[in-house]
């Protein structure tokens, strides 16, 4: 190995820097080179858990950054569309936004944006973005052994991926703004709404777009970046933050506490949107 002097720090690497080029050790169980220059990115090692993962991540940072300059920006959070209309549902990490939409599928009407990180534009319009559903081990249900997989994550324990195939069919291209429910966990029996402000909206969306925690930002690879190449990064904050205004203010904004029951949290976020919905169309 060359003898390159750290520079970045994260939870699962450190990245050697040598200008465009960098070195990222992944615990020991793996080793990548990425060339900023050319795009290039080459893991190698003996854990083939490390290898998927590492790559898997290494196209997320990509294929967010060229969205990006797309102007579709990624929301940390749930989106469904029921009646037509879009309801994001904005937990933290390890929330269960992905039992969620499980759960939530089970319903008919209810069709998938994305369980973890929906698109929104300019317009506050969503769009799909889906890849996988990821649940916990056990919470799979009646999903086909050939749907699935288990994968054991860097520092965040094992998740069963279910294949987008499996759900294709019930995966829309977009839709217009309807409810943003900012969620949280109670130990209570039953699921709860109630209305809150743009204000408390606008603070969640911040966390979860504009600045994007709970999303794979891949600052291994971003920060991997001359101080004059950083500058563009303004713009797209600028970008998110309008694009999260505009989608709160096409939408209701709820405050949702889900209960201890999975099954009574979905049916009653279907239940509770379909009502507003169709009161906000009369």
């Amino acid at each position: 190995m060359p003898a390159w002097d750290a520079a970045i720090h994260t939870p699962r690497n450190i990245v050697y820097k040598n200008g465009d080029e960098s070195l990222i050790d992944y615990q020991g169980r793996g080793i990548a080179r990425h060339d900023r220059a050319s795009g290039g990115f080459r893991i190698e090692g003996l854990d083939e858990d490390i290898l998927y993962e590492a790559a898997y991540l290494f196209l997320l940072s990509q294929c967010g950054e060229f969205l990006d300059a797309q102007g579709k920006h990624r929301v940390h959070a749930l989106g469904v569309s029921i009646e037509g209309k879009a309801v994001l549902v904005l937990l933290p990490m390890g929330g269960g936004k992905s039992t969620l939409a499980y759960d939530l599928l089970k319903h008919p009407e209810v069709t998938l944006l994305s369980d973890d990180s929906p698109l929104v534009d300019r317009a506050g319009n969503l769009y799909a973005y889906p890849f996988r559903i990821g649940l916990l081990p056990g919470s799979e249900g009646d999903v086909p052994e050939q749907q699935r997989r288990v994968i054991n994550r860097m520092g965040f324990g094992p998740k069963v991926s279910v294949s987008y195939e499996y759900f294709a069919h019930r995966v829309v291209p977009g839709a217009e703004p309807g409810i943003v429910l900012l969620g949280s966990r109670s130990l209570s029996k039953d699921c709860r709404l109630e209305r809150v402000g743009l204000a408390k909206g606008l603070r969640t969306l911040f966390s979860d777009c504009v600045v994007g925690l709970g999303l794979f930002q891949g600052v291994e690879f971003v920060l991997n970046r001359r101080l004059t190449e950083l500058l563009p990064l303004v713009g797209v904050a600028s970008s998110r933050l309008w694009s999260s205004w505009r989608l709160l203010r096409r939408s209701r904004v709820y405050r949702v506490r889900l209960g201890r029951d999975r099954r009574l949290n979905a049916a009653t976020l279907v239940g509770e949107c379909r009502k507003l919905l169709e009161k906000a169309e009369r």
